[in-house]
């Protein structure tokens, strides 16, 4: 298509694989009406701003991308969508550029509204009540710009209300998109060349709960069932989901990946309590035991919150001492960020930043320990990879991922980019595993 007028447009994505997924189905959009897509860094008629607002760092980052964006062009229609958008509309509006604030829904209908501020050059402030939004808003994609691996959202919203998350009050509800929708876009991606498929949202584990005989297990024994589909990869999961007749259904899917990430937050039962988590420290090891009785070498990681407000040293070493009884292959460690209009905001006995920090290198350190203990374990075994790019550090080297998620490295004079091979696991080397080719 001819582009439009010669205007240009630019992208930034802050946040989760949920936001990338959405930049991704918006950027199309544009494209579709002909638009030029650019760097964010270069000259453009419209940036987009995908915002996150999960910490104080995301506001942070998501402000200075809006400024970075008017100062490359002054002139420019300066879009602001996402989490910060919605919780947040009259400040960012504040921020000198911009043009339209467009919050977590309608952004399907981006194009008509930067059109309408390039006609009227008025500002315009989309931001609804998100908790009125019962349908799931479908955002299809026909490509990444990765050839291998598709993020696939099924779902939107949240109903779990911890008590330091804001996302519900900027997500909304819990919307899931219709089976005969995901299954269309899965055959279209495969026909694009895709074999692995990330299924993510807001709340995953919450899939279905607003349809009728449908859960996330019979999603994926469809999605299975399409060929050329070689991998499917859930995305960070709510740990009750796992029950008994779960781990047993999905167990024999063999193309799912053998790698779950099962957020915790925290190892001590009076802080899960206080977070307002769903389960305590012995439910969520049964989960872990039940998962590696049925799908040996399992892949577990973690999220873990350091400093939530009343976290006591014996608390915080309480956590210490379950994630290195539980054994995680990775975690991801993160400090507590007080979010405006959240429960745990108002809570007494809020920590102070020095600790966070100590409390957090600890835990990055033992999370680096165990991920090496686990790479070990796969030394002189055979593994298939999926390869998905050429090494930026070694000529004729490839990069891809077993279904556990470990990163692997072959050297090969041919390209490996797109292909699922077998690799005989060697060495390690900065959290990467050497193999060779079988």
């Amino acid at each position: 298509m001819r582009p439009k007028n010669g205007r240009r447009v630019a992208f930034h994505t802050l946040g989760c694989k949920v936001n990338q997924y959405d930049t991704q189905a918006m950027q199309e959009k544009f494209e579709q009406s002909g638009y030029i897509i650019t760097d964010f860094n270069d000259f453009a008629d419209i940036y987009v701003i995908y915002t996150c607002t999960v910490t104080n760092l995301g506001d942070r980052k998501s402000r200075q991308m809006i400024r970075r964006a008017n100062r490359h062009n002054p002139n420019a229609v300066i879009a602001v969508v996402g989490c910060y958008a919605q919780t947040a509309p009259e400040e960012i509006l504040e921020i000198p550029g911009v043009n339209l604030v467009l919050g977590t829904r309608e952004r399907n209908k981006i194009v008509e509204y930067v059109e309408q501020v390039l006609e009227t050059g008025e500002p315009i402030n989309l931001i609804r009540d998100i908790m009125e939004v019962r349908e799931f808003e479908e955002m299809p994609i026909s490509t990444y710009d990765e050839k291998t691996r598709a993020v696939l959202k099924i779902q939107e919203g949240c109903d779990r209300y911890c008590s330091y998350c804001i996302i519900p009050y900027a997500r909304g509800p819990v919307r899931s998109r219709k089976p005969e929708d995901v299954i269309s876009q899965v055959h279209s991606l495969v026909k694009a060349g895709f074999q692995e498929f990330v299924l993510t949202g807001i709340h995953v584990a919450s899939y279905g709960k607003d349809l009728n005989n449908v859960d996330l297990l019979s999603l994926i024994e469809e999605i299975a069932k399409i060929e050329g589909v070689e991998r499917i990869r859930l995305g960070s999961l709510e740990p009750t989901l796992l029950t008994e007749d779960y781990v047993k259904g999905i167990k024999d899917i063999i193309k799912v990946c053998r790698h779950y990430h099962l957020s915790l937050q925290s190892g001590h039962d009076h802080t899960l309590k206080r977070m307002n988590r769903k389960y305590n420290t012995k439910e969520y090891r049964e989960i872990v035991d039940r998962l590696r009785k049925y799908i040996p070498n399992v892949a577990i990681t973690t999220d873990i919150m350091v400093g939530f407000p009343g976290e006591t040293q014996e608390e915080f070493e309480g956590t210490m001492d379950f994630v290195k009884s539980i054994g995680f292959s990775r975690i991801h460690v993160f400090k507590y960020s007080p979010r405006q209009g959240t429960p745990a905001a108002r809570y007494k006995d809020q920590v102070p930043e020095d600790i966070k920090e100590i409390r957090s290198r600890k835990l990055i350190a033992l999370g680096k320990e165990m991920e090496l203990n686990y790479l070990k374990t796969f030394i002189d075994k055979e593994e298939l990879v999926l390869f998905e790019e050429k090494s930026k550090e070694k000529k004729d080297w490839y990069e891809g991922y077993t279904d556990h998620y470990i990163r692997v490295a072959v050297q090969y004079n041919d390209s490996l980019i797109g292909k699922i091979v077998p690799v005989c696991l060697e060495t390690i080397q900065d959290g990467i595993m050497l193999g060779t080719l079988k």
